[in-house]
């Protein structure tokens, strides 16, 4: 064992699992995973071990799931690698989000009390629980009457994925656990409690999620009162803290810590950063008119650059949000290899699973095939990509999934493929919003489980948006990016870096091959794209509610139930 040789860890809490995953601080060669799932996965349908049933649109998880990935993994990479504890230099730590926790004065969650065991208010609101979507219309449309200055660098509204609007849910309610609540936490920022015993905000959570901006801060008090008089004191109280920049230390391990850990105390930790956000520099970008596609079961677009300019339909504009120096914008899809997922779970015949089984594929493989021997058009077939609401640029979760031109012909690889091209004319149409404001896209680069298995969805993309992409090389692009930011809290006086460009050019890496746009696609996705947008507008801009009017009475015949 080279005692020379530093390595940092990087925590990736995905919505499933968490990875842990450890890498030489010299070029980001990513050296041993380990992934812990989560005990209780995700509660959506009823509390684990209580009885109790969640309503529609819930998406819960338990905290104590995360702590596991910290006793479980962290052990497992350092056995399987052979490095020793006093080679790790730095933690780097990122998360689902907006990914919301209440915690009592000593920042235990709400849940570990055995009074609030019953309670859904008091666990974590996983980035996907849509339940707060008419405290999230209250917000926009107060936000909008009083023409506040912070939606605009939201494109206009906020999401029911965020911390005010499930805050808010809270309080109207369960008022007895918002009251107990003594602050409302990331789970980012919370698991770097957990490591530390020092609560900080994260800048990119408290801006892209919170509606905190570096010179304004966090919108005034009387905002938050005009939601609900009990609201007021909001931003001072339940989010108060110290919000440090995702360039600076969060503290150093603690002795209580490192031992659950297998480490030493005292190494380096670094902020909490948003999973997606942690695959810009894990894929290398770090300048203007970059823009990273985040692929996974969800997908999030995250573009950097010199400007602050108001977007339609954004999640968020942070100065110093990702790179320090540069604004970060981010927008997102929240259901695209979900989608996917779905399909081959719930939708494909019982024969093409078996002859996936013959073939000794997966049926994602199988499909994938298939779908590859299709010319652009030729399915009749389009689709709309909301089968988890849209994120961007509608910021609407009440809308849901559309395929039009069914036959009685219709094959399982003729849906398949409507969905990989559903999500990148989303794509294309969020990327033409951000040109139509007046930012600069130069570069894409694409990252996570997708790209790396999926060529067909790769190539649909190039050709539907018309550009290039480059592939990073690492399979845990967000984990890697997590790393490099514990390798800058380390510095260079413990074998890090100082910046996290310089942590990227040592560390990022790139696929050799990228895709590019066919030629002979292009002008028939020109027009399928056309037709897309004719139904996102429709079915989207007020055309046609039927999707809302379908969820509301989804929800009353549930209620009723």
């Amino acid at each position: 064992m080279n005692m020379d040789v530093r390595y940092v860890l990087g925590i990736d809490y995905g919505t499933e699992s968490g990875r842990v995953v450890l890498v030489d601080v010299r070029d980001g060669r990513e050296v041993a995973w380990h992934v812990t799932p989560y005990p209780h996965g995700v509660m959506d349908v009823e509390l684990a071990g209580t009885g109790v049933k969640l309503g529609a649109e819930w998406a819960l998880q338990h905290p104590r799931d995360y702590v596991e990935v910290l006793r479980h993994s962290v052990p497992e990479v350092l056995r399987i690698s052979g490095a020793l504890p006093e080679q790790i230099i730095g933690i780097g730590v990122d998360f689902t989000s907006s990914t919301i926790l209440p915690i009592d004065q000593e920042g235990n969650p709400l849940c570990y009390a055995e009074e609030y065991r019953h309670e859904p208010h008091a666990y974590v609101k996983l980035w996907k629980h849509h339940a707060a979507q008419q405290e999230a219309d209250l917000i926009n449309e107060l936000a909008a009457a009083r023409a506040e200055s912070f939606i605009g660098r939201y494109g206009g509204k906020v999401s029911s994925e965020w911390m005010t609007a499930k805050a808010l849910q809270v309080l109207r309610e369960r008022p007895d656990i918002y009251d107990a609540a003594d602050r409302f936490v990331e789970a980012a920022d919370w698991i770097v409690f957990v490591m530390t015993g020092m609560l900080k905000r994260n800048s990119g959570c408290a801006g892209y999620k919170s509606l905190w901006h570096r010179r304004e801060g966090y919108p005034r008090s009387d905002f938050y009162q005009n939601l609900d008089s009990r609201f007021a004191a909001f931003a001072e109280t339940k989010l108060r803290g110290d919000i440090v920049t995702l360039s600076e230390s969060a503290g150093v391990l603690t002795e209580e810590a490192a031992a659950m850990m297998g480490l030493r105390p005292g190494i380096a930790v670094a902020p909490g950063i948003i999973d997606a956000h942690a695959a810009v520099p894990g894929a290398g970008a770090t300048s203007p008119g970059d823009m990273v596609l985040s692929m996974g079961t969800s997908l999030c677009h995250l573009l950097l650059s010199e400007q602050e300019i108001q977007v339609e339909g954004i999640c968020g504009v942070v100065e110093d949000g990702i790179i320090p120096g540069l604004y970060a914008y981010e927008a997102g899809q929240p259901a695209v290899g979900d989608m996917f997922g779905w399909y081959v779970k719930q939708a494909v015949p019982a024969y093409v699973e078996r002859e996936a089984e013959q073939a000794g594929v997966t049926v994602h493989e199988w499909l994938e095939a298939g779908a590859a021997k299709l010319l652009p058009g030729e399915s009749g077939l389009i689709a709309l990509d909301w089968w988890n609401g849209n994120r961007s640029n509608l910021v609407n979760s009440e809308l849901s999934g559309m395929m039009a031109g069914l036959t009685l012909q219709t094959r399982p690889e003729e849906i398949y493929r409507a969905l990989l091209e559903a999500t990148a004319f989303g794509t294309r149409h969020i990327i033409e919003a951000f040109e139509a404001a007046g930012l600069e896209v130069k570069e894409l680069y694409a990252c996570g489980g997708l790209p790396q298995k999926n060529k067909l969805l790769m190539q649909l993309y190039a050709d539907i948006t018309g550009r290039e992409i480059k592939i990073a090389a690492s399979t845990q692009t967000p984990a890697l990016g997590a790393a490099m930011f514990g390798a800058v809290a380390a510095g260079s006086l413990r074998g890090g870096y100082d910046t996290i460009e310089e942590a990227a050019r040592h560390m990022a890496h790139l696929q050799e091959k990228s895709y590019t746009p066919t030629a002979v696609h292009q002008a028939m996705y020109d027009k399928l794209y056309r037709e897309y947008r004719r139904l996102h507008d429709y079915f989207g801009r007020g055309g046609n509610e039927v999707m809302t009017r379908l969820k509301q009475l989804q929800k009353k015949a549930m209620t009723s139930s």
